[in-house]
This record gives structure tokens, C-alpha cells and sequence, in this order.
């Protein structure tokens, strides 16, 4: 019986031949990370262990900028102290000044490749799959552990297969195919399952296109979400690391716990409605809603092409009065991308505030927190209550297209009747 990607990744990880679904192994990390509030909790809980060296600081990433500028003192303090512990440690991949956000910068430098195991403490890890890696999120107190010793246990998730066919239609994206997919299974559908995302349609899309699908596989309650490496992917890594690399694919015949078929070619833009990414309908039900805030950027849509996507329907065109279109590129390398391109000066002759690179207010932190009577349309992955600030503010979830679009009707549109 043959193998799934993630069976193969954990067996090499494990040091065996072969493991199968349902097995709990213990698995040797190839690179562990944290961020600017995970981080210094991993480390508190590694210090009280009696913990004080890093197992390898060359498989240890620390990205501490995701919230740069910083909100409060308090925040501030601790990426300092975590810098001076990775100055201590010689870990070199510190990232504090502003680079952003960890699941697109680190990609971006060429530090994941196909066949990774990585453990981040963050829910999004997923994201890393779009390059053949095993991404899994980790607790602090779990990479506390990782740090110290280099491994964890898994069990080995079952393998839920999509297979998109088709040809995607002007103005739908990557992410409507993703938010299709969660109205599909649900927010718990596939619950410790590793999901495989395939399928001629799929295979056209770029590498930051296919970012964004992986990255919403924690919306369906998946371990890991992850797509075959290709010709796409090896010319994605050519550019960005010498490190040699083999791509490791499901056997032909795999078992899957399930398969799900979804054909691109009719969808529509959709919209997740509150309070829930699965509540996902196509965006002629929602358009005409009244929003106040629009936001695009983040780990699944702060890439370069969701913001040329954007521009493209912003450029000669103003953001609607009593409407605030908030632009955050998720890092320093998409930031100079955008600007390089003219972009920044688009958003801007719009009437749009570009943020610093990071995570922005996706998490209710900073940057476009939202008050109580705020209704946002935003290119995140989640709008559960209370996710962007204040609880009972209204959260949709849409392409940049059609973020783009509502920010200039200043509700809820369609992108396919403005151009």
C-alpha cells in the first residue's frame, strides 16, 4: 500500500521506512519557529524547565516583527529581550525590525523547501504546504519542548484529497476556490487531517496564489494543508535558496480518507458572512451591505499579486467617503514589490492608509482595530467574533478583488460589474 506526502514526510522525520495514518511518532524538527507573542512564552517555559541553549540555532526562526511598530511598551520590551536571546543563542534568523510577517517572509528567503517538517507556535503554519513542507502550529509550551530537544510527536493525520478542475473565471481567485472549499466541509470537517490540495486548476496558479489555499486549511480544522511540488514550485525556490531539495509526492495509490471535486469554472466571487468562514455565499447575495472598513493584506491575501489584483480595480478610482481602505503588504520584500510597481502610489491616490509590513489588524491588535458598530470586508482567514477588535463588529471574508471593490462602493460589490 502506498504512501500520502505527509505519511512520507513523518516517516523521514521518524527515521523509518514507513508510517501510517493513525500511528503517534516521534518526529525530528527541521526548522522551529515562533513569533513576537508566541516566542517569548516558549522560551519563559524552557527557562523554568532549567532549559538554557537552543538545540541547533540554525533550525531555530524567531520572526518578531509581526507587529511592528509596536502597540505598547510592554511589547516592545520583549522583542528586545528576545533579540538579545537570539544574539546570545547565535541564531541568526531573527527577524525584529520590521520585515513582517513570518508564513510570507519566510518563504520568501528561501527557508522552507518541499519536504520540511516545520513547527511554528501559530495556527497558520499550514501556509508553508503551498511548498510541499509539513507546516504544523504548534503551543508555546510545545515549541518550549522543540527548541530545547529538536522534536515532537504527531500523530499521523489521514489525508482528505481536493481535486479542483476547471478554468477560473475573470475575477475569481485562489481565495474564492479556498473559501468554496471551507463552505464545503465545514470549520471542523477535517480535524487533525492533513488535506492535499490538487488538480489541473490548482496547477496553473502561482506559488503566492497557492499560499493562500494552504494557509485557510486550519479554517477546516486540518493539521497541515499541502500541494505537490512542481515545476511552479522549483522555479519559486530557484530563485530564493541553493539548498538541494527533492520533491516528495502521494503515491498513486494512496489511501484517502476522502476525495472532494470541485469544479473552478462556474464559481462566482464569494463572501464568508459573519460570524463564521464557512458561512461562504456568492457575493451578489451580500452586495449593497453597508461596510465601514475595508482591509487587504495578511498571511492569505498580503501578497504582490493579491495587491496588483487590488490596484487593478483601485487605479483611477477613490475609496468611498465614509469607508477606511486599509492596504498592509504581510512583508518588507512585498512592500518594495508594491512600490517598485507603483502600487503604494495607486492605494494612495485612492484614499487608502498603507500599514507597515505585517500582520495588521487581522488579529484585533493594531493598525484598523474595529469598534462595535463596525462592519469590515476583509482578505483574512478568520471573522469570528471579537477577531478584529470589538466583539459584535460584523467581519466578511472576500478575494482582494472584491475588497477592492466595496471599498470604492463603500459596500459590498460585485468586482465583475465594475470593469
Amino acid at each position: 500500500m502506498g504512501s500520502t506526502m505527509s505519511e512520507k514526510i513523518l516517516a523521514v522525520a521518524a527515521g523509518r521506512n514507513q508510517v501510517m495514518a493513525g500511528e503517534i511518532v516521534t518526529a525530528r524538527v527541521d526548522l522551529a519557529m515562533a513569533n513576537d507573542f508566541t516566542a517569548p512564552l516558549a522560551l519563559e517555559s524552557m527557562r523554568s524547565a532549567g532549559i538554557d541553549r537552543v538545540f541547533d540555532p540554525e533550525r531555530v526562526c524567531i520572526v518578531a516583527g509581526r507587529h511592528a511598530p509596536f502597540r505598547d511598551s510592554a511589547l516592545a520590551g520583549a522583542v528586545a529581550s528576545l533579540e538579545r536571546f537570539c544574539k546570545s543563542q547565535g541564531i541568526h534568523n531573527f527577524f525584529g525590525y520590521g520585515e513582517g510577517m513570518d508564513h510570507a517572509l519566510v518563504p520568501e528567503l528561501g527557508l522552507i523547501r518541499p519536504g520540511m517538517l516545520v513547527c511554528n507556535a501559530d495556527s497558520h503554519t499550514c501556509t508553508y504546504g503551498a511548498l510541499g513542507a509539513f507546516g504544523v502550529p504548534m503551543g508555546s509550551t510545545d515549541m518550549a519542548y522543540i527548541f530545547a530537544f529538536g522534536e515532537t510527536w504527531l500523530r499521523v493525520p489521514e489525508t482528505i484529497r481536493v481535486v479542483y478542475s476547471g478554468e477560473l473565471q475573470p475575477f475569481v481567485t485562489s481565495k474564492d476556490m479556498i473559501l468554496t472549499t471551507v463552505g464545503r466541509l465545514g470549520v471542523d470537517g477535517a480535524r487533525y487531517k492533513a488535506i492535499e490540495f490538487s488538480g489541473p486548476a490548482l496547477a496553473k496558479l502561482s506559488v503566492d496564489e497557492r499560499f493562500t489555499i494552504t494557509n485557510m486549511a486550519i479554517e477546516m480544522g486540518a493539521k497541515t494543508g499541502m500541494i505537490a511540488p512542481d515545476a511552479v514550485t522549483a522555479a519559486y525556490l530557484a530563485t530564493r535558496t541553493p539548498v538541494p531539495w527533492a520533491p516528495v509526492l502521494s503515491d498513486t495509490d494512496a489511501v484517502f480518507e476522502q476525495t472532494i471535486e470541485i469544479d473552478v469554472s462556474h464559481l462566482p466571487p464569494v463572501v464568508a458572512r459573519p460570524f463564521n468562514p464557512s458561512d461562504v455565499v456568492p457575493v451578489t447575495e451580500v452586495a449593497g451591505t453597508k461596510v465601514t472598513q475595508v482591509t487587504i493584506g495578511t498571511c492569505t491575501n498580503g501578497r504582490i499579486i493579491d495587491l496588483e489584483q487590488a490596484a487593478q480595480l483601485l487605479r483611477g478610482k477613490k475609496v468611498a467617503k465614509g469607508t477606511r481602505l486599509l492596504v498592509t503588504p504581510a512583508s518588507n520584500i512585498v512592500y518594495q514589490q508594491a512600490r517598485e510597481k507603483g502600487l503604494l502610489d495607486v492605494f494612495l491616490t485612492a484614499g487608502a492608509i498603507v500599514n507597515p509590513p505585517g500582520c495588521g489588524p487581522c488579529a484585533g491588535i493594531h493598525m484598523g482595530v474595529l469598534g462595535e458598530t463596525d462592519v469590515c470586508l476583509a482578505t483574512h482567514n478568520r471573522n469570528f467574533h471579537g477577531r478584529m477588535g470589538h466583539k459584535d463588529a460584523q467581519i466578511y471574508l472576500a478575494s482582494p478583488y472584491v475588497a477592492a471593490a466595496t471599498a470604492v462602493a463603500g459596500a459590498i460589490a460585485d468586482p465583475r460589474e465594475m470593469l
